[in-house]
């Protein structure tokens, strides 16, 4: 358990992680890391209960008054920052900068509920009707259930639970299996917040440690309004026909398969480096990462023979290490699911480029991986799906329509890019003939988003939208008022109704 030091700083007994049976193990060496007893349906009942009290008194705090909270919480993540960076990598496996970045993204989003929580506009309406007006006005929603993948084990969580609580809302958080312990440290900050914080009720937020059942509870439980759901489409199409069949509301964030496409003009230094992060970075297991490439034809072997050489010198090892650029694949399961698209990828014609199992000296429980590269002609089904890993599939094109008409023939719509120095490829791609994704960048990856901006994609990606923009309305109900301050009652299209 001396590898669970950092959790001390976030007030957490050691001993209380040796009782429970979902386990916790470390992707670097396969090692257990701890144990947490998953909740009952007794117990999920309950909190679903506190948050329903803790709502009815939360929606009446002062929209910036709460703003205070998430500032405050902000400020404690901050001061934590080490240790919750360091347990990322832990139960993750993600390099030192990553987690760190991570952590980054938490305190960012803080920074950006707190002054929205001045800004939760309404409109001002023109009424037909004289000496009458009309305000939208946006109310608190209820309770929002929040179940987060295993690749952002906080940030994501907190791009919800921080624009959710500004708005007015309670809090239930079903985290990845794989990571109870990164939302044990984080949640447990946030409880200690909420406790000192006076206008803050009980049962404000409730983690809720599980697999699949827990999942399902959320989403078939009608006094759950809102399901915020990142994962997998096979997870979101579960979720989303539940939450549906209940006419609640969804928030669906869910598999990504990205494009970048290099045109005759694109800089070679910037795009190596974009691909290579893009592809390589988190070891393949973002929503974001590159996973198709387009290639002119009169730049492939240029480019190609770059990025070979990248990723022959990709640094390869314990996410620990100073140098490490990629660290492990989250499981056992993840690497399976690598090698059978790769072996598909050979069967179909395609070279394939790396790969393989490496071996890491101290960390035999962990599955490293050198990324791959797998030069196609056409497309195969494995390249039109998400592998969860880093695979990286190129293609040759001849025109700019072909790559554009290439980066949207896949079901996923969450993240594209193109690299070009040529104003009007660059000006149709982001245009409504251009890329249909959610994301659309120009002389980036797709991949490391900004809270600014909406994040979330189209098509089986979900259509959900986190952080950024008008995205709080998600959280919140649209409610239309008008007020007669006149003592006669006109009605509305000039319809007569009178009566003695």
């Amino acid at each position: 358990m001396s590898r669970l030091a950092s959790l001390a700083a976030v007030g957490f007994e050691l001993s209380a992680l040796t009782v429970g049976e979902l386990e916790s193990r470390s992707p670097i060496d396969g090692r257990l890391l701890g144990r947490v007893a998953r909740v009952s349906r007794a117990d999920y009942d309950a909190a679903v209960a506190r948050s329903a009290e803790a709502f009815r008194s939360w929606r009446a705090v002062p929209a910036p008054r709460r703003g205070e909270l998430v500032r405050l919480f902000g400020e404690a993540v901050r001061r934590h920052k080490p240790a919750l960076a360091e347990l990322i990598t832990l139960e993750v496996g993600k390099i030192g900068s990553e987690a760190a970045g991570e952590v980054q993204e938490v305190i960012d989003i803080c920074d950006f509920a707190v002054g929205l929580s001045r800004q939760l506009y309404g409109l001002t309406i023109a009424s037909e009707r004289k000496h009458h007006h009309m305000l939208e006005r946006w109310q608190p929603l209820g309770t929002v259930g929040i179940i987060t993948a295993f690749n952002f084990p906080m940030a994501v969580w907190c791009w919800n639970a921080a624009l959710a609580l500004v708005c007015g809302n309670a809090l239930l958080w079903k985290p990845s299996e794989k990571t109870p312990l990164t939302a044990l440290a984080l949640h447990r900050v946030l409880e200690s917040v909420i406790r000192d914080f006076t206008d803050a009720p009980a049962g404000l937020s409730a983690l809720l440690h599980g697999d699949r059942p827990v999942g399902e509870w959320l989403a078939e439980d009608t006094r759950v309004p809102l399901i915020s759901a990142t994962g997998s489409t096979r997870m979101g199409r579960d979720v989303g026909v539940k939450v549906a069949g209940r006419f609640g509301r969804t928030l669906l964030e869910l598999g990504g398969n990205n494009a970048m496409i290099i045109t005759p003009s694109a800089r070679e230094d910037l795009a190596v480096r974009a691909i290579t992060f893009a592809a390589a970075g988190t070891a393949g297991q973002r929503c974001t990462t590159l996973r198709r490439l387009y290639v002119h034809e009169s730049r492939y072997a240029a480019i190609l023979a770059r990025l070979k050489r990248a990723y022959a010198s990709l640094r390869v090892g314990s996410p620990q290490g100073a140098d490490t650029l990629v660290g492990p694949l989250i499981d056992r399961a993840a690497f399976e699911a690598m090698q059978a698209a790769l072996a598909s990828a050979k069967a179909a014609g395609g070279i394939v480029h790396h790969g393989e199992r490496i071996n890491v000296e101290g960390m035999s429980g962990g599955y490293y991986v050198r990324p791959a590269l797998v030069e196609l002609a056409s497309p195969i089904e494995a390249s039109l799906k998400e592998t969860f890993a880093p695979i990286l599939y190129v293609f040759r094109y001849a025109s700019i329509d072909e790559a554009i008409a290439a980066n949207n023939a896949v079901t996923q719509g969450l993240s594209s890019s193109l690299i070009t120095q040529d104003l009007s490829e660059a000006e149709l791609f982001l245009s409504a003939e251009g890329s249909d994704c959610g994301i659309a960048n120009i002389n980036i990856g797709p991949s490391g988003a900004e809270i600014g901006g909406a994040f979330g994609g189209e098509k089986e990606t979900g259509g959900g939208r986190e952080a950024g923009s008008d995205s709080w309305k998600a959280y919140m109900r649209r409610q239309t008022q008008t007020v007669n301050y006149s003592a006669t009652l006109p009605l509305a299209q000039g319809v007569k109704f009178d009566i003695e």
